[in-house]
């Protein structure tokens, strides 16, 4: 297979972390790209999640925006006393 140089620009900092994990990993920068870019043809896109945040922060974010519409379903605690009345502690 034939090779050719690209040129990419990357954070400095960034590089030389990247470099040293995959130095550790028994790579260079050059194979761990060409390894990420092997995945990314194989799925089809983008080989792992790209979100805003993890899975518990936007179930969160949910939730809030859920409390917003509809107030009423959810009851509020103006100390904790009462919070702990609630749950029985």
């Amino acid at each position: 297979m034939a090779k050719v140089s690209t040129n990419i620009t990357i954070d400095a900092e960034v590089k030389k972390q990247a470099q040293e994990l995959f130095a550790d990993l028994g790579m260079d920068l050059s194979t761990a790209i060409n390894i990420y870019l092997k995945k990314a043809l194989a799925e089809q896109g983008i080989p792992f999640e790209v979100s805003r945040g993890n899975r518990d922060t936007l179930s969160a974010m949910d939730e809030v925006k859920k409390m917003e519409e509809h107030p009423e379903n959810y009851t509020g605690y103006n100390d904790i006393d009462s919070l702990k009345k609630a749950l029985g502690v």
